[in-house]
């Protein structure tokens, strides 16, 4: 037992520095997937991640929330720098996206953040737009909004060939983001994305982006 700090103060210094370089046998980066430039809509996971990664520079900080957009953050959005992709494993607790956001820009007030969030988890703390108004935080919140708890939807077409207390209704992400004090932008056309995430980069506050996903594609996450 020990405090946690003063734990980790003292065993800082015992630590070397290794090779972030794959070992021998692992396998390679995987070739770029063609349906990152696919222009349907709703926008294939993707097709958002390639833009995601276009817009973004190798230090940004990417902050994903717990959903089938996580599993696709993490099978194929690269961490070009680490610790630059921060994902929610363990408990992956639903709901970590918006307040993660908001502790990396306090943390790191000079790096450019994005949350990555489904719009179930970004309902558990909408509340916390409240915050991030009040103390003045730019960030970016890209939310793939499917209207329904998609991976758990996903597996339970997979298991039982039907599902159940899945699907919901949303609000209009735009208008509530106005009502918190907050910028908000509608994808409508899958050309629409990266300029919009180019343009909320540079913004004074945050800003919502309400991008449609076609989940369809979850299947094939198996096959990466």
């Amino acid at each position: 037992m020990a405090d946690v700090r003063e734990a980790l103060e003292l065993l800082a210094p015992q630590l070397t520095s290794r090779s972030h370089s794959l070992p021998t046998g692992c396998a390679p980066v995987p070739p770029v997937d063609p349906h990152r430039l696919d222009d349907s809509f709703p926008l294939v996971p993707q097709r958002i991640l390639g833009d995601l990664e276009a817009a973004l520079q190798p230090d940004d900080l990417v902050i994903s929330d717990v959903g089938a957009h996580k599993l696709w953050v993490a099978k194929r959005f690269p961490a070009r720098l680490p610790n630059t992709v921060i994902i929610s494993n363990g408990f992956a607790a639903m709901g970590i996206g918006l307040p993660g956001a908001i502790a990396a820009k306090l943390a790191q007030p000079e790096r450019r953040v994005v949350a990555v969030t489904g719009d179930g988890g970004l309902l558990m703390n909408i509340q916390e737009l409240e915050t991030a108004v009040r103390l003045r935080l730019k960030f970016v919140v890209l939310i793939f909004r499917d209207d329904g708890y998609g991976v758990i939807r996903w597996k339970q077409q997979r298991q039982f060939g039907r599902t159940a207390g899945v699907e919901f209704g949303n609000p209009d992400f735009v208008v509530l983001a106005h009502a918190f004090g907050c910028e908000g932008v509608r994808i409508k056309a899958a050309s629409e994305l990266r300029p919009a995430l180019e343009r909320a980069l540079r913004a004074n506050g945050p800003v919502l982006i309400d991008c449609p996903v076609d989940y369809r594609e979850n299947d094939r996450l198996a096959e990466y």
